[in-house]
């Protein structure tokens, strides 16, 4: 990458967690609110979802008729579109473990700027079953394509 893309990706990272901040998404005890809708259910959250999703939705209309993005000579976008049971088993594990820690990867480092334990033992928990996935698809291969 040259200084320019570097730039970019500094900007754009800090714009991602000042959003994180500002919506509270670093707050493990605001997300679990959120998760637990058979409890006692926190829907703040949901406008944070539904302006994610309208902003993209919208922009992405426009984005995409671009011949390439404004920082980058290409798009780099996913090329398969099957769902496996490798994606299947991903995406409950991930859910599960958002749904115990209160964390996803991004407001995870983001929290670690509070200066507490639980965003630390996440990130560390992250790389060991990353490290774990690795070694296990070196093993018997990445599964089914």
């Amino acid at each position: 990458m040259n200084l320019k893309e570097n730039l970019i990706v500094l900007v754009s990272g800090i714009l991602f967690g000042l959003g994180l901040g500002l919506s509270q998404m670093m707050d493990r005890d605001r997300v679990l609110g959120f998760l637990d809708v058979v409890g006692v259910w926190d829907p703040t959250l949901i406008f944070v979802l539904g302006g994610a999703v309208g902003v993209t939705a919208i922009a992405f209309r426009f984005v995409l008729r671009l011949p390439h993005p404004l920082f980058s000579n290409k798009f780099y976008l996913p090329t398969r579109q099957d769902i496996d049971p490798t994606l299947i088993m991903g995406a409950a594990i991930f859910g599960i473990g958002w749904g115990i820690a209160g964390y996803c990867p991004g407001p995870a480092i983001t929290a670690l700027v509070l200066g507490i334990l639980n965003p630390v033992l996440f990130i560390i928990a992250m790389i060991a079953g990353s490290l774990a996935y690795t070694l296990s698809s070196k093993l018997t291969g990445p599964g089914p394509k």
